[in-house]
């Protein structure tokens, strides 16, 4: 226990470690040592944004998606999803609802869609900052070119969020087919930085072949990328995609992540997220405890919310937003956290891409 303790006194302090020392944590079985490490991420999380934990409005517009990865159930070749798209109308009035109920970011999450072009995307986000100048615009539409991203960017858009999915090259490639690659994806997080975005990247926790070398590798991108949010979450299986029977990812290995990336990163915007709420019950308050601070309730209308299934039994796809958000700020209470009206922005944010207005 001393040795690893030292070695998480060590993360704190320097904020990074040698490969050997993530190793150790990364593969350590000791509780007391697992709970010295949640505790010192809860007091850095603490100590940079006190106990308030910000809320983002989802809203999930789109289920269509060009491309087929294996573990999506909302890819390409799942003939058994049910589609759908929500118009301006519809997205703007999920706006409306969450603005009366206290939120003060909106997600747009949905999959690669051609039908929303530029023009269509850039329409919205204009519409959502005339409407709610107060509020910060996050997009979540996956791989797109500068011209694209700097299209939304004028339009509006406050930030861009675009999981890397994996940082190993090998370990890409059986998670996706060929016509989509490690290298562009990469490309997309560092052009949409470029341009000024808050950006945030992450990858799934216990994805089919990952190790503990993998997993190395995607906290030592995070650290030489520094995202402005980092998303992270266990992988869960679809019945009707290739990884059906793939075990899901740990409750634990995820908090335990949590924790590394809070020390590594002490401002970044850490997110607890529905598939961690998914295999557990208390899934969203332990990653609170851990070190993130944002939580995304759905704001997406109950009718849809069935359908967006990248997993199977996802939580909340029956309640209201209403619901949603005060169970939330309950349960945030319960753990003596307090949910916020506010935009959430990352505490140092500096834009520092080429001017966009």
């Amino acid at each position: 226990m001393k040795r690893k303790k030292e070695i998480i006194d060590e993360l704190e302090r320097e904020q990074c470690l040698p490969e050997e020392g993530l190793r150790e944590l990364l593969s350590t079985k000791e509780k007391e040592t697992l709970e010295y490490l949640r505790q010192r991420a809860e007091a850095v999380r603490q100590s940079v944004y006190g106990n308030q934990v910000y809320i983002r409005g989802l809203i999930e517009f789109t289920n269509y998606c060009k491309n087929d990865c294996y573990y999506c159930g909302i890819r390409r070749s799942n003939s058994l999803a049910e589609r759908y798209r929500l118009s301006r109308e519809e997205i703007l009035s999920c706006c409306k609802m969450g603005y009366e109920l206290g939120f003060r970011t909106f997600v747009l999450q949905g999959g690669e869609d051609g039908y929303y072009t530029d023009e269509r995307l850039c329409e919205i986000i204009r519409a959502m900052k005339s409407s709610y100048p107060d509020c910060a615009v996050t997009m979540s539409v996956g791989e797109r070119d500068r011209e694209s991203y700097e299209a939304m960017y004028r339009a509006g858009a406050d930030r861009y969020l675009l999981r890397h999915e994996t940082a190993d090259e090998a370990h890409y490639g059986k998670l996706h087919p060929k016509e989509l690659t490690r290298k562009s994806r990469m490309e997309c997080l560092r052009t949409l930085k470029e341009i000024g975005y808050q950006v945030g990247c992450g990858f799934m926790v216990g994805s089919p072949y990952q190790t503990t070398d993998t997993l190395i590798q995607d906290l030592l991108f995070i650290k030489e990328f520094k995202p402005h949010m980092v998303g992270i979450g266990p992988f869960i299986p679809h019945k009707d995609t290739p990884f059906r029977d793939e075990a899901a990812g740990t409750l634990e290995m995820t908090l335990r992540l949590l924790s590394i990336i809070r020390l590594m990163h002490p401002l970044v915007l850490l997110p607890a997220t529905t598939a961690l709420g998914t295999i557990d019950a208390n899934g969203r308050e332990l990653g609170i405890l851990a070190g993130a601070n944002v939580v995304m309730p759905n704001l997406s209308p109950r009718e849809v919310r069935g359908k967006y299934l990248l997993y199977d039994n996802k939580i909340c796809t029956g309640d209201e937003a209403a619901e949603c958000r005060f169970c939330m700020e309950k349960r945030m209470e319960k753990i003596g956290y307090q949910v916020v009206v506010d935009r959430g922005d990352y505490i140092a944010y500096e834009n520092p891409g080429s001017g966009f207005s």
